[in-house]
């Protein structure tokens, strides 16, 4: 049995509205995702507040989505400091096909209709 599915690998970077930065935010820093990894190449620092607001979105942004998804067109997100001018896009990238055994031990028939 094929067990395989598809994720997207992502980059999170730091993007300018033209308003000032009132967080630590530097434009042009990221992060990349990778699987269930986050990297952050050398030298990029990342909020941790803007991080956590990020997460729950990430996982998403990994599967395919239906066309007429909102998360698929919406790749902009504000900081979540309402004063702060900063944006992070998440852009896909490549993808990586993944196992399922290679990922949980929880058989596929156990997760069907659940």
């Amino acid at each position: 049995m094929n067990d395989l599915f598809t994720l997207y690998n992502l980059k999170v970077e730091v993007v300018s509205t033209g308003k000032s930065f009132v967080c630590s935010h530097k434009a042009g820093s990221y992060f990349l995702v990778k699987g269930e990894n986050i990297i952050f190449p050398e030298d990029n620092a990342f909020s941790l507040y803007a991080l956590s607001a990020l997460l729950p979105l990430l996982p998403a942004k990994q599967r395919a989505l239906h066309g007429n998804d909102w998360m698929l067109s919406d790749s902009l997100i504000a900081c979540p400091d309402p004063n702060c001018g900063a944006q992070f896009k998440i852009t896909r990238t490549e993808t990586k096909e993944f196992s399922h055994a290679e990922t949980t031990v929880v058989p596929i028939s156990e997760g069907v209709n659940q």
